[in-house]
């Protein structure tokens, strides 16, 4: 018979570990196709915009995920929603293997993104039941997990893409997808649920904290645009690369994803000192280290140097944002922690999904100098919110 976790009471090392990694393999799904929109375009002759439009439609699936299927982490059990939604992955990656035109890559990355958000259940799950000393801490490793997933998945889709072609890591991630749902029903305790009543009660409750809570508002909005600002790059990267000075294959695109490691680095790291030194403060820090990011990356754009620097820059400013705000929202309601990770996540992808359509229509209007100035005005944005408010 399976332990149940009881809130604040703290959680297995083991458990928090393989959480961490499950969260990884999973999240990597998103990112697979970002290494490989050059090759994608080029096999099914379609432009670059059109390329950029799964990368997109994978965000928007994700924010629609986070939405409507995340806070049923405090309705039903969450163990059951994990399991069916990474039978559900498997079958959309696999669609994804196998697909001939644009339309039905489309579709199964929009499901692809809706079934990736379980490491968003994970998150709650550190939050509730950790010791309160432990919580910020715990959350910055699950985050790290993510993050490593994340950079991760592009280096090796890029290197998999470059000698075995772009579909054979779709073929690959929907095999984990099944191998994870063996090791979560074997080691996922049970937990007990946060709210009792309907599905339609439990999202009227959803909208019911967004309009009541005006600090969970400002922490998400301010940390969606960041993300928006983050894949800004990630999402034009590969056309960047491609061209000259570079020619860079897939598998040199997807090993600059390693450069961003300095940020699942700086997770944890944040992830101690939010506490001590406050949610504005590194609000301030991750905004202007993401904007001097972007100066690097324009002034130094053909040098592998400046790239390099401007990625590990970019990273780290974005766990200063992503950790210290998640925090702060996940703090304000702990016995709703599902749904007020789905209102946070949901803002912040959404800001994702809106930063690689902005970084898509101004690559194709105005190059380099375009992509950069949707990455400066998003994060300065965000930096503005936050000088005129008080958290």
């Amino acid at each position: 018979m399976k332990q149940t976790l009881e809130e604040n009471k703290g959680l297995p090392a083991s458990l928090l570990w393989t959480l961490a990694i499950i969260a990884g393999i999973s999240v990597a799904n998103l990112y697979y196709n970002q290494p490989l929109l050059n090759r994608i375009s080029d096999e099914l002759d379609i432009s670059e915009f059109t390329a950029n439009l799964i990368p997109m439609t994978t965000q928007i699936g994700y924010a629609a995920g986070l939405l409507f299927i995340i806070p049923l982490g405090d309705l039903y059990n969450r163990r059951n929603i994990i399991v069916v939604n990474f039978l559900l992955l498997s079958a959309s990656l696999f669609g994804i293997a196998v697909a001939t035109n644009i339309h039905f890559i489309l579709l199964a990355s929009l499901i692809t993104g809706i079934c990736s958000v379980m490491p968003q259940i994970f998150i709650p799950i550190a939050a509730q039941f950790s010791r309160p000393e432990k919580k910020a801490q715990n959350v910055g490793l699950l985050i790290s997990g993510l993050l490593t997933g994340i950079l991760g998945s592009r280096v090796i889709s890029g290197i998999v893409g470059e000698y075995w072609g772009w579909r054979t890591i779709f073929y690959i991630a929907a095999g984990m997808m099944l191998a994870c749902i063996f090791i979560i029903i074997r080691t996922l305790p049970d937990m007990p649920s946060n709210f009792k009543g309907s599905y339609w009660g439990l999202m009227k409750s959803v909208f019911t904290l967004i309009r009541q809570n005006a600090t969970l508002r400002l922490v998400s909005f301010r940390a969606g645009l960041c993300f928006g600002c983050f894949l800004t790059l990630w999402a034009c990267l590969a056309f960047k690369m491609s061209q000259a000075p570079f020619y860079a294959g897939n598998n040199i695109i997807g090993m600059l994803g390693l450069c961003g490691m300095a940020g699942a680095l700086t997770a944890s790291f944040v992830g101690r000192y939010v506490h001590r030194y406050g949610v504005r403060r590194f609000n301030f820090i991750g905004c202007g280290i993401m904007i001097a990011s972007w100066c690097l990356l324009y002034l130094f754009q053909n040098s592998y140097a400046g790239i390099i620097a401007g990625i590990i820059l970019i990273d780290i400013g974005m766990q200063c944002i992503q950790i210290s705000n998640q925090t702060c929202a996940l703090s304000l309601a702990p016995r709703a922690a599902n749904r007020v990770n789905t209102i946070f996540m949901t803002t912040y992808f959404i800001g994702g999904a809106f930063g690689t359509f902005l970084a898509g229509t101004f690559w194709h209007h105005a190059g380099w100098t375009g992509v950069t100035l949707t990455g400066v005005c998003l994060a300065g944005t965000s930096l503005l919110i936050t000088l005129f408010a008080k958290h």
